[in-house]
């Protein structure tokens, strides 16, 4: 058996079957009457369910300075007109007849100090609270039906024996006997007038469906949970066992000088993983009033103090567990069935929490300081494990729930891992002192209702006959008034032999006083023949009565026999029935469940709705801000815009003139440098021909050329995108190549029919080549090298010319093949397609003759891929146009 890890919560074995159903939380609110009527309130009750919380005087919660109010939903809320049997009717009956019924509940009232917790719970006379009440319905249910006292006995491991009557007799004397062991207090005793009629005649109610066929036993039991150990105040201790001894110096009084804290009651887990108090003292009552003095014996020893907030604040946790114990009658309705198995114990624990509280509003010191401390660690414990166990639920997690960091939560963790029914009462005090707390206790509360508790499982049905208790009394009260009418004895049970005897005829007097008396005895042998006679006529009555007794039981037999067939077929209709029923429940808890689930998200997107309303009202306030902001701006903006549109109106105009006159003066200027060029080039042009010798002959006439125009006349022409081809390198890799003394390099130039002119200064001459729209054999095996023109229409609209040249290489079968070594390209534009932008010689013609034959110029055009380059042979390399800055 694996030994489990030290702080974890051990889950439950399987030993019932899982019950999927689940209810939330009930969270109930009571809101406690103000004190002092001028006093300022923060709480203020909407509706039966809804509460709203608003911030009182001087607190600032909205970024817009603006009081922020909250609303709160619960099961229920009860206002200051509410009385507390309307409050025990909505929230504790439930709970008390799950009780009845074998179920288990738990009850907490939870809030900050002086906030009416202990007078929710316990109530005051005429106005029973919680407690109180549950025990007088609880006893007003099962009276007729209570066991004696002894019968069921507590093993000492929160479980429950059956002793018989004789059993039960002695141990009530020896507990009598005994003056060591407590006796119980009696209902016949003087009750406490603290207590005293604390419910009203007409205020007493029952529980329906009781079992009548069971005994039913009470066990009540008192502890407190103080500074996080437990004590049990139905022990008979010393008053002052709790606090230890302390000195004048404010040291316990110890020989070490070590603090050892006070003896603690300890929890321990039974074998159904059920937690419980050890030791702790459960004591059996047979009345309302009996169990409600047990319970004040140990209030008055709960830990109270007087604090600046409350003249009586409960410095400890309480817990009243009421443990009702049940067992079914044997099948004669007699005696109570002796067997541990078929003891059901259930338990209602009401707790009534220490209120919340900080230290500086309560002006606590020295012990009440660290009492706070642990009421508030605890607090947080309960509802950190209530968090985690929200988160397990909503976002499928299996977070470990942090149960033993606190008693309180350590000793009821069974309830919420599915043992019972769980309930709890906020109690809030409107006055706005306690506003901060109360808005954690509404954030607390809040959340609890999230959390989802599994359905307790119904008791076993032990297949006992239902009403066997009331059948057995009424064939008692039968055979009774049967036996006073005959005159027999009423107690002496059903008439047997003597009741016979006494039909017959009497004997004579059997009295012999002589020997010779002949009389006597003939009359009682006459006497005894007569009896004899009818006895006989009683016999064959009797086996007259007794066949057809025999046949009517044969018949009977028979009757059952059918009965009991008839009774399986609809037990097995009602099996079938109850599946079915089972399904639609099943279904029908899906859907409430999805309905739940559907109503939780609604209103959280009803809640995200008004904070994105909120929002848009803010947006749309600041937007309107900014929109009239932006007016005047554009208003501003529009005045400048005039006045600057005035100002540059007058700039513009003064430097126009000022442009025209220095146009005019750079115009006259350059005129007369080229009047002044024009006579220098006549001077030059006239001694060039004056030193002519005359004797020599004149050489062959020359082609005449255009006398070039001076830089400012002439027109810049247009010019190829490229350079003129360069002589290509030698091929790679080249398999065959012809001599070069045998007429030079021959080319095979291919153009297709489709080519356009391109009509520029810088063409592509290419000596000994052979021209051909379509590549032949013929012409491939007279030539050493091939190009190939294609155009294309580029993005821009100008036409694209590449040069693809390439060798021929003669093949092993006696082909050729044309091995591409460089491709060129050229650029010109369409004649047809719309300039996109003026080039730089065209823009400027006052440029200076030999710009537009600069590298720079050049470059930015084109780039030609040459052969026997580092990029390796066959490789494409188109060069990106560079652009001139304008």
């Amino acid at each position: 058996m694996n030994r489990q890890l030290k702080g974890k919560t051990p889950r439950k074995p399987p030993r019932k079957p899982g019950n999927s159903q689940k209810d939330p939380v009930g969270v109930y609110c009571r809101v406690r009457p103000l004190g002092v009527e001028d006093e300022e309130c923060c709480i203020e009750v909407i509706s039966g369910t809804t509460i709203q919380v608003h911030a009182p005087e001087g607190f600032k919660t909205n970024r817009n300075g603006e009081y922020k109010e909250t609303q709160y939903s619960f099961k229920k809320v009860f206002g200051v007109s509410v009385n507390q049997m309307e409050l025990f009717e909505y929230v504790a009956r439930p709970l008390v007849e799950d009780l009845v019924h074998g179920k288990n509940g738990l009850l907490f009232t939870y809030g900050v100090t002086g906030s009416g917790k202990t007078f929710t719970m316990t109530g005051s006379p005429g106005q029973g609270g919680l407690l109180p009440r549950s025990l007088d319905m609880i006893f007003s249910s099962i009276g007729p039906f209570q066991s004696k006292r002894y019968v069921f006995k507590s093993d000492e491991k929160n479980g429950m024996e059956v002793q018989n009557e004789i059993d039960a007799l002695l141990e009530r004397q020896r507990r009598d006997n005994n003056l060591n062991v407590p006796k119980s207090s009696s209902s016949r005793q003087k009750v406490d007038p603290e207590i005293a009629d604390m419910i009203k005649s007409d205020e007493v109610c029952k529980a329906l469906d009781v079992d009548e066929d069971s005994c039913y036993a009470v066990f009540v039991s008192y502890i407190e949970i103080y500074n996080n150990y437990i004590y049990d105040l139905l022990e008979d201790s010393p008053d002052n066992e709790i606090k230890p001894k302390w000195n004048g110096g404010g040291t316990p009084l110890r020989q070490n000088t070590e603090f050892i804290p006070p003896q603690s009651k300890l929890l321990r887990e039974d074998q159904s993983h059920n937690m419980y108090v050890a030791g702790s003292m459960e004591v059996e009552v047979k009345s309302a009033e009996e169990a409600f003095q047990v319970f004040w014996k140990g209030q008055k020893k709960r830990k109270v103090a007087n604090t600046r907030l409350n003249r009586e604040s409960s410095r400890s946790h309480s817990v009243f567990m009421i443990k009702l114990v049940q067992a079914p009658l044997d099948a004669d309705g007699d005696n109570i069935l002796q067997d541990k198995n078929t003891v059901t114990v259930s338990q209602l624990c009401l707790v009534d929490l220490a209120g919340s509280e900080r230290t500086g509003r309560t002006g606590a010191e020295g012990t009440r300081i660290r009492e706070a401390g642990n009421i508030n660690q605890s607090l947080l414990t309960l509802r950190t494990c209530i968090e985690v166990l929200r988160e397990n639920q909503m976002c499928g997690t299996n977070k470990m729930v942090p149960y033993r960091d606190s008693k309180v939560t350590h000793l009821f963790k069974n309830y919420f891992d599915g043992e019972g029914k769980v309930k709890m009462v906020v109690c809030v005090n409107p006055k706005a002192d306690d506003y901060e707390e109360t808005l954690l206790v509404m954030r607390f509360a809040e959340m609890t209702q999230e959390v989802e508790v599994a359905r307790p499982v119904d008791r076993p049905i032990y297949g006992f006959t239902p009403g066997r208790r009331n059948r057995n009394q009424a064939l008692k009260e039968e055979l009774s008034r049967k036996l006073q009418e005959r005159g027999g004895p009423v107690e002496g049970g059903v008439p047997g032999f003597m009741s016979i005897v006494q039909s017959l005829p009497p004997l004579p007097s059997v009295e012999l006083t002589n020997p010779h008396d002949d009389i006597t005895l003939p009359r009682l042998i006459e006497a005894l023949q007569e009896r004899y006679k009818i006895k006989q006529k009683m016999m064959d009555e009797f086996n007259r009565a007794a066949s057809t007794m025999r046949s009517m039981l044969q018949d009977l037999g028979h009757n059952q026999n059918s009965n009991d067939k008839l009774m399986s077929e609809i037990n097995d209709k009602l099996m079938e029935k109850d599946r079915i029923i089972q399904n639609n429940k099943g279904e029908m808890e899906r859907l409430e469940k999805k309905a739940r689930m559907l109503e939780n998200k609604i209103d959280i997107l009803q809640k995200t709705t008004k904070i994105y309303e909120e929002d848009k009202r803010a947006l749309q306030q600041e937007l309107e801000t900014r929109d009239q902001r932006l007016h005047r701006e554009l208003s501003e903006k529009r005045r400048m815009e005039q006045r600057m549109q005035g100002v540059v109106t007058d700039t513009q105009h003064k430097w126009e003139k000022e442009c025209e006159r220095r146009v005019n003066a750079m115009q006259l200027e350059m005129q007369s440098r080229l009047l002044v060029k024009d006579e220098k080039l006549k001077q030059l042009k006239a001694i060039v021909t004056e030193s002519k010798t005359p004797g020599r002959p004149e050489p062959p006439p020359r082609q005449s050329r255009p006398l070039r125009p001076s830089r400012e006349d002439r027109t810049p022409a247009k010019r190829s995108a490229s350079p003129s081809p360069l002589p290509s390198s030698t091929p790679v890799r080249p398999l065959h190549r012809r001599s070069r003394s045998a007429g030079g390099e021959k080319w095979v130039d291919h153009k297709p029919t489709t080519s356009v002119e391109l009509g520029t200064v810088l063409q592509p001459i290419i000596p000994n080549a052979i021209q051909v729209s379509t590549p032949t054999e013929k012409a491939l095996s007279k030539c050493d090298r091939y190009v190939l023109t294609h155009q294309e229409v580029a993005s821009d609209g100008e036409i694209q010319t590449k040069l693809v040249k390439g060798d021929v290489i003669k093949t092993r079968s006696g082909g050729q093949a044309v091995q591409f070594t460089d491709i060129e390209t050229l650029r010109q534009e369409h004649p047809t397609a719309p300039r996109r932008k003026r080039r730089s010689a065209e823009a400027n013609a006052e440029q200076a003759d030999g710009s537009w034959t600069d590298v720079e110029t050049r470059c930015s055009v084109a780039l030609e891929m040459k052969a026997g380059s580092n990029m390796g042979p066959s490789f494409e390399h188109h060069a990106i146009t560079k652009r001139r800055k304008p």
